[in-house]
């Protein structure tokens, strides 16, 4: 048995004025509320990119009432200067219907895809719906405007049940919607191709035409742009991608 004078200090300790933590708690802290992260920063400048591998890039993107088709050239240059990869991959898929181009630096754009793709999955997870292509802009946009992705202008389209979408998406974060759309230093080149042959009742073959003719366009001229052509065909069925390094059997 305990000793009366155990008792008493059992029930001191318990006494509401021996009840310190030692922690100052907020009062306003709610224990059940998910906590939300702090992105990265980047401590790049602008002349770090005189020495890190760029895209150089033409990346186009169109929409059709049966779809969207993405295309971009690839090539990758360092600096600017010398051709330092000639098969390089610019468009990805980041959501079943959906795809991201890649222009700019290439260590930025592949981490911004790899994100996107990330928070788009865990957006559907967590709510349990499909991700309208409304909801994917503004999170692409949000990123772009407070993350560490230094020096990215993607493309973004795909279908949701709206129909087809292409937005260009620029390194502040800015997103516009349109009917058509090209980044890249190329992408004088390719805008006059495309404002003379788009139309918006194209079909998917017709639309992958315009886009080669729009990239074999740029290629001719833009030294940052070249060495053949990825194209994307984004429908209900999902993202297909295929590479071609000649362009004769699509313009």
């Amino acid at each position: 048995m305990r000793s009366e004078d155990s008792l008493d200090e059992l029930d001191e300790l318990d006494s509401p004025r021996h009840l310190d933590t030692g922690f100052d708690l907020d009062p306003d802290f709610d224990p059940y509320e998910p906590e939300v992260g702090e992105l990265p920063e980047s401590d790049v400048t602008e002349a770090d990119l005189d020495n890190v591998n760029k895209t150089g890039t033409t990346t186009i993107g169109l929409t059709t009432p049966d779809g969207v088709v993405m295309a971009t050239d690839m090539r990758a240059s360092l600096g600017g200067r010398f051709v330092s990869n000639k098969d390089v991959q610019k468009v990805e898929e980041v959501h079943p219907t959906a795809a991201l181009t890649m222009a700019g630096s290439v260590g930025g754009a592949q981490s911004f895809i790899d994100t996107i793709r990330a928070e788009a999955s865990l957006y559907e997870t967590r709510r349990g719906s499909e991700m309208s292509m409304q909801a994917l802009s503004t999170l692409c946009g949000n990123f772009l405007r407070g993350g560490p992705f230094f020096m990215v202008s993607p493309i973004l389209g795909g279908v949701d049940s709206e129909g087809s979408h292409v937005f260009s998406l620029d390194p502040a974060g800015g997103v516009m919607r349109d009917d058509y759309t090209v980044t890249g230093s190329g992408m004088q080149l390719a805008y006059g191709v495309l404002e003379g042959e788009y139309a918006d009742d194209l079909t998917l073959d017709e639309a992958r035409t315009v886009a080669a003719r729009g990239i074999k366009s740029a290629v001719e001229r833009d030294t940052g742009s070249g060495n053949g052509i990825y194209l994307a065909e984004i429908t209900d069925d999902g993202v297909a991608i295929e590479g071609h390094k000649q362009f004769d059997d699509l313009v």
